[in-house]
């Protein structure tokens, strides 16, 4: 797609989202606008599917005979196959742009297709009951509230609206049809992320910025073109995820769990646009530290943007769990930050690559923190590299953060490198902005474990166990800059000249003052 092209959908699918805005808060209008978005990448899907079966027939799906001699027959044999190969099954009346049609744009002509949209969308689910997909459909569309008083007041309003979205939503072309075409994925990643930016402080529930989680993803993918897993304990919406197999060629499953249901909903949505096939991702909806859903899993790529310093029951009975066990303490209930640390580790395979984002207080708290920092480092040496990032460049808080990268078998052992990427950003309207060429030299630097001048340090082990294991960037990297000595004479010669001007510019101000017969000024 062209910079054009896609300018030109952001716009369409952003007059969508106007169409909505006013009548709900951000966080409801973005379900609906992306619910339908999900609706239609079924559908379109499904019509594809049926066709390419419907081919040796000459038959449109659409065309087919749902009450014909041999319609019935004909729709059970697309059924078994669209279940097993799609994971759901759509009928010809069912389908987005049937359904699209009737509305015809909510005007007056148009019919009442509130009621059978609610009863396709519960039919999506209906179909995947008892099959093998059917724990990734499972209320999917709950969140797609159709009987809400905010849609209007009457159903004759509330149909109008939502056929006025699905009319416009059915004229653009999200490319199904062509493989190295991604329109619709990047249009609900496009969506996903405009919605963040005006959440607040909620977008970092299910929302990290496209340029964290390209550093994030880069990282452990170096030196890898195949993953045999990639896994996230916070997975938010799912695009970290999906941001990791951008950049290797393939990526064989995805793992990840999700607190939030809404979020966990977007997640298992965004998936399956993007083309992931329902039984090549795995994803819970569970509190990852006190229900972990894939026990006993290891990975060969571990991510995540967990919350912040969020609260964790520290409950002295993880002691006895095997992720927390080894360390003998357990991060504080008021910071939660550790605790995640141990449970990435925990599921990182021997020859994976782990990558998380962290408040700074991380490298530099005492207490249960410090005990576990060291261990990490002293210990097991895992830890690889600790990269500080700029402030303000996350929905929600203005805070600065840091990557840290680990690894369980490292091919640096001896020293641990630090990256102070801290300055070196764009400086947006609302937030900072980390650039291509920002992202390139941290991951450049990462990969070919360089040091640079008030950039990068290659610490020793001795270094860090002197610094008492404190992981604070600027005692690694020194961005101290001197000023510029002042020439005290210089400065003084033109402190006269400006005076001997001044005292100038004085007598011709009251020489004026004297022909006007006024007061010259002191």
């Amino acid at each position: 797609m062209t910079e054009d092209q896609k300018r030109r959908l952001e716009q369409q699918l952003w007059n969508i989202a106007d169409t909505l805005r006013g009548k709900m808060n951000a966080d409801e209008f973005r379900d609906y606008c992306l619910g339908f978005i999900f609706y239609k990448y079924l559908s379109e899907k499904m019509h594809a599917f049926a066709n390419r079966l419907l081919a040796e027939d000459g038959l449109d799906y659409l065309e087919l005979d749902e009450e014909g001699e041999s319609g019935p027959e004909m729709l059970e044999a697309l059924s078994e196959d669209a279940i097993d190969q799609l994971g759901y099954f759509l009928k010809p009346a069912e389908l987005f742009h049937t359904l699209a049609a009737r509305g015809a744009d909510g005007g007056p002509d148009g019919e009442f297709i509130l009621d059978d949209l609610t009863a396709v969308l519960s039919g999506i689910e209906r179909s995947t009951m008892g099959t093998d997909s059917e724990d990734d459909f499972e209320h999917l569309f709950e969140d797609l509230d159709l009987a809400s008083t905010k849609l209007g007041r009457t159903e004759k309003a509330k149909n109008a609206l939502i056929a006025k979205i699905l009319g416009h939503l059915d004229k653009i072309d999200f490319r199904l049809a062509d493989s190295e075409s991604d329109v619709l994925g990047d249009a609900y990643e496009y969506l996903i992320g405009q919605f963040a930016a005006g959440a607040g402080k909620k977008a970092g529930e299910f929302y990290t910025p496209q340029s964290v989680s390209t550093i994030l993803a880069r990282l452990v993918t170096s030196g890898k073109k195949r993953l045999k897993s990639v896994y996230d304990p916070t997975c938010g919406s799912g695009s970290l995820l999906l941001r990791v197999a951008r950049e290797v060629k393939w990526v064989g499953d995805y793992y990840g769990q999700e607190m939030n249901r809404t979020t966990f909903n977007l997640a298992r949505m965004n998936m399956i646009l993007h083309g992931v096939h329902y039984r090549n991702f795995d994803l819970k909806q569970e509190d990852t530290l006190e229900h972990p859903q894939h026990p006993g899993m290891k990975f060969e790529a571990v991510v995540a943007n967990p919350p912040f310093s969020a609260k964790w029951s520290a409950d002295p009975r993880h002691l006895s769990d095997e992720r927390f066990s080894q360390y003998g303490r357990l991060a504080p209930a008021s910071k939660a930050d550790f605790a995640f640390v141990q449970h990435m580790l925990h599921q990182l395979a021997e020859n994976g690559t782990m990558a998380v984002v962290l408040p700074h207080g991380v490298l530099f708290r005492g207490a249960a923190e410090g005990h576990i920092r060291r261990y990490l480092i002293e210990r097991r040496n895992w830890l690889d590299a600790v990269i500080g990032l700029p402030a303000n460049i996350f929905y929600g808080t203005g805070i600065p953060t840091c990557v840290l990268v680990f690894k369980k078998c490292r091919e640096h052992p001896d020293d641990v490198l630090f990256i102070d990427a801290s300055a070196h950003f764009d400086k947006g309207k609302n937030q900072n902005l980390l650039r291509p060429a920002h992202i390139d030299r941290i991951i450049a630097t990462y990969r070919e474990r360089r040091e640079e001048e008030r950039y990068s340090h290659r610490a020793a082990l001795r270094e860090i166990e002197e610094n008492d294991y404190n992981l604070n960037i600027p005692r690694y990297v020194d961005t101290f800059e001197e000023e510029v000595p002042v020439d005290l004479a210089a400065v003084t010669a033109e402190l006269k000249a400006i005076d001997a001007g001044m005292a100038a510019i004085d007598e011709r101000i009251r020489g004026f003052c004297e022909e006007l017969g006024i007061e010259a000024p002191v």
